[in-house]
């Protein structure tokens, strides 16, 4: 049996995962989570790898996000497998999971076949891609292999030369949070948040929050926060 825990702030989300997942007679929902803090305890609750054998994480978690609570299970239970879902397209959402540990990226609409079999894949410590994140990965390899070291640091350009935090904080401003709203979810002063929207501005080459917010409609980047 697999054991499976998931990781969404929506209870009709959750719901329809486990209707999927109960579909499978070697897979089990043994607990879930509505915050990034309470993926983590019910996590360390459950013993880890010895526990469970998967984490299904949303990216948009309150308290904490998917890509923070990613990081922190890779270097508390490193064994333990995660797969990332998302609303958000595979371009660049999908790489970024991946070079966190993620064993793959899936999006929330996939089919439920695709879901099983990506659920047993990374379950058994495989690496589940779909096309688009073979695409996405492809061209970022693509991009690593014409630069190296601080030539590849200093060609990054757009969403790809953002830090964690600085994504984190483009991704609320894109979807229309305030500095202040965006301060009090992720526990930073306003002008800690204001420095990171001057840099996040700097290297999209957006004027303003309108035109970031056209860069991001553009890029394909801006969903639901589900």
């Amino acid at each position: 049996m697999i054991r499976v825990l998931i990781g969404d702030d929506h209870r009709i989300v959750r719901e329809g995962l486990k209707q999927v997942l109960a579909d499978a007679p070697d897979v089990g929902v043994l607990a879930e989570a509505q915050s990034g803090p309470e993926v983590l305890e019910r996590v360390a609750a459950l013993g880890g790898a010895s526990g469970l054998d998967l984490v299904l994480l949303d990216i948009a978690m309150p308290g904490r996000d998917g890509l923070e609570v990613l990081q922190i299970l890779r270097r508390e239970h490193p064994t333990l497998p995660v797969l990332m879902l998302s609303t958000y397209p595979e371009n660049q959402y999908a790489v970024r999971c991946i070079r966190l540990g993620s064993g793959g990226y899936l999006n929330k609409g996939a089919d439920p076949d695709d879901m099983l079999a990506a659920v047993r894949k990374v379950a058994a410590g495989g690496m589940y891609v779909t096309a688009a994140t073979a695409e996405a990965l492809a061209t970022a390899v693509g991009g690593v292999a014409v630069r190296s070291g601080a030539a590849a640091l200093a060609g990054a350009r757009g969403v790809d030369a953002l830090s964690h935090r600085e994504h984190q904080v483009f991704r609320l401003l894109t979807a229309g949070r305030t500095v202040s709203e965006i301060g009090a979810q992720l526990k930073l002063a306003p002008n800690t948040v204001s420095t990171y929207r001057a840099r996040i501005l700097e290297k999209t080459g957006a004027k303003n929050d309108v035109e970031l917010a056209l860069y991001a409609e553009r890029l394909g980047r801006v969903g639901p926060q589900t």
